[in-house]
């Protein structure tokens, strides 16, 4: 199983740094009950290994003018793998798509976009996405307000199986 690999002192230092990517490892030694230098090691090492893959400012989208939050759908007309691979490159390449997902069932691909208003979203939709190569089919639903976006990993849930399975 995926995360048993790491013992609890690595499972702690990701839920602290995924919490709060900014203390220092000093206070994140604290707070995983390890000195400071083994507590670095670990750190570099879950980083070397994968398992943390940067640290990013969590940014309020419409506080900094991109007031328009869209999801969209996307069917394309081909499943082959490089018709995938050429769409997902494709969304690579979109400053305003921000995550990109390949599904199965009726809808291939879901869109997270944000836009600083609806005419550049349109813009969008129209000149880029709808018009790109093997694209059938794009519908979108306007985001009105954000309930819940917790960033990672339920750590919580994790450690409560491993302590079922011990």
């Amino acid at each position: 199983m995926p995360g048993t690999r790491l013992d609890a002192i690595d499972r702690m230092i990701l839920a602290e740094l995924q919490a709060d990517g900014r203390m220092t490892n000093v206070e994140l030694a604290r707070r995983v009950g390890i000195s400071a230098p083994p507590c670095l090691r670990r750190v570099r090492t879950l980083e070397e290994q994968g398992y943390i893959r940067g640290y990013h400012a969590d940014v309020d989208p419409r506080e900094l003018g991109f007031e328009v939050q869209v999801f969209a759908m996307v069917g394309l007309v081909s499943q082959a793998e490089a018709d995938l691979s050429a769409f997902e490159a494709r969304c690579r390449s979109w400053p305003l798509v921000r995550e990109c997902h390949m599904l199965n069932g009726e809808v291939d691909f879901i869109l997270k976009c944000v836009s600083p208003d609806l005419r550049t979203f349109q813009t969008f939709l129209t000149e880029s996405l709808t018009a790109a190569p093997n694209v059938a089919s794009v519908k979108t639903s306007l985001v009105i307000r954000q309930a819940k976006g917790e960033p990672g990993v339920p750590f919580e849930v994790l450690e409560e199986r491993l302590a079922r399975q011990a």
